[in-house]
C-alpha cells in the first residue's frame, strides 16, 4: 500500500495508475476508520482495479462550537486497517494541505442540502462539497464508494455530481451497526456505557416505525410521532430532528411511498450528536 500525504505525490500516482489503464474506486472517510468503512473499501474493491482511500478531518465542515478540535484522530490504526483491507492508495493530507492560507473558493448546493442537518448545522454541506470536489480532482475516480448512514451527504454528493456534469459512478453501502444495533460512528468513541445503553433507544424506534409500515401505516406523522414518544422517554436523549424524507431530494413527506422514503433521525446523546436512518 501506498501511503501519501501531499497532494502533488497523490497526483502522480493517481497519474501513474490512469496510465496504466486501471478503473479507480475512491473511498472519502475522515479517519477513525471502523467496521462500517471497511464495509465500503471491500465493495470498492468489488467495482474497480485499485481501491483509493483519503483520511482528512476537513475544518470547513465543523461549525465553531463543534468538535474538530476533538474529532477522533487515529492515524497509524487506519493505516492498518486499509492495509488489512488491502487498499493500494492511501491520501492523509493536513488541514493546511488541503486549505492552504489564503484559500477563499466553495460550492455550495441549495436545495438537497437545506433541511435536516442543513437547518441546524448550516456550515456542514458547503465544507462538505468544497472538500470532496478538491478530493474528486486530486483522486480523479471512476467510482465514488459512500455510506448510507450519512444519507443527506450521499444526496447532496449526488445533486452536485449531476449538476455538475462531474464524470463519476457512485455508489453506497448500507448502514452497519454493532451488535446491539447502534449505527457504526467514530462519534460512537465518545460515549459512555450509560449513555450507549439510552442511545439504543433509536435504534428501537426506527424497528417498530419500520414494523408499523409493514403493518400498513401510511402517515409520516404517525411515525414522527411514535418514533418522538419512545425515544422521549431516554433522559439522556434529545431529539435534533425526525423526519420522513424522499431519499434523493431530503423533502419532506406526509405519506410513506414504497422505495423512496427514508425515516432520519439527529438527536443528542448529552452532549454527543449522532444521526440514523432507516429506508422505509
Amino acid at each position: 500500500m501506498q501511503k501519501h500525504e501531499k497532494i502533488g505525490a497523490m497526483q502522480e500516482a493517481v497519474r501513474a495508475l490512469k496510465a496504466d489503464g486501471k478503473r479507480i474506486a475512491y473511498v472519502p472517510t475522515m479517519g477513525a476508520l471502523h467496521a462500517g468503512h471497511a464495509s465500503l473499501i471491500r465493495l470498492a474493491r468489488e467495482k474497480a482495479d485499485t481501491v483509493v482511500v483519503s483520511v482528512f478531518v476537513n475544518p470547513l465542515q465543523f461549525g465553531p462550537s463543534e468538535d474538530f478540535a476533538k474529532y477522533p484522530r487515529t492515524p497509524s490504526a487506519d493505516a492498518a486497517l486499509c492495509e488489512k483491507e488491502r487498499v493500494d492508495l492511501l491520501f492523509m493530507p493536513s488541514a493546511e494541505e488541503m486549505f492552504p492560507r489564503g484559500f477563499s473558493t466553495h460550492l455550495h448546493e441549495e436545495a438537497v442540502s437545506k433541511p435536516l442537518c442543513g437547518i441546524v448545522r448550516p456550515a456542514l454541506f458547503r465544507g462538505v462539497l468544497t472538500g470532496w470536489l478538491k478530493l474528486f480532482n486530486i483522486v480523479r475516480p471512476d467510482v465514488l464508494v459512500m455510506g448510507e448512514k450519512d444519507a443527506q451527504q450521499v444526496a447532496v454528493v449526488r445533486k452536485a455530481a449531476a449538476d455538475l456534469l462531474l464524470p463519476i459512478e457512485i455508489m453506497t453501502g448500507p448502514v452497519v451497526r454493532e451488535a446491539d444495533g447502534l449505527a457504526v460512528s467514530a462519534r460512537n468513541n465518545y460515549l459512555t456505557p450509560t449513555q450507549r445503553e439510552e442511545a439504543l433507544a433509536v435504534f428501537a424506534a426506527l424497528r417498530k416505525a419500520k414494523e408499523m409500515v409493514d403493518a400498513g401505516v401510511k402517515s409520516a406523522d404517525r411515525l414522527v410521532a411514535e418514533v418522538t414518544h419512545l425515544i422521549a422517554a431516554k433522559r439522556r436523549l434529545r431529539v435534533i430532528y425526525i423526519s420522513v424524507v424522499d431519499r434523493n431530494t431530503m423533502e419532506q413527506l406526509r405519506e410513506i411511498t414504497s422505495g423512496q422514503c427514508l425515516l432520519a433521525i439527529s438527536y443528542w446523546v448529552d452532549e454527543v450528536r449522532l444521526t440514523d436512518n432507516m429506508a422505509l
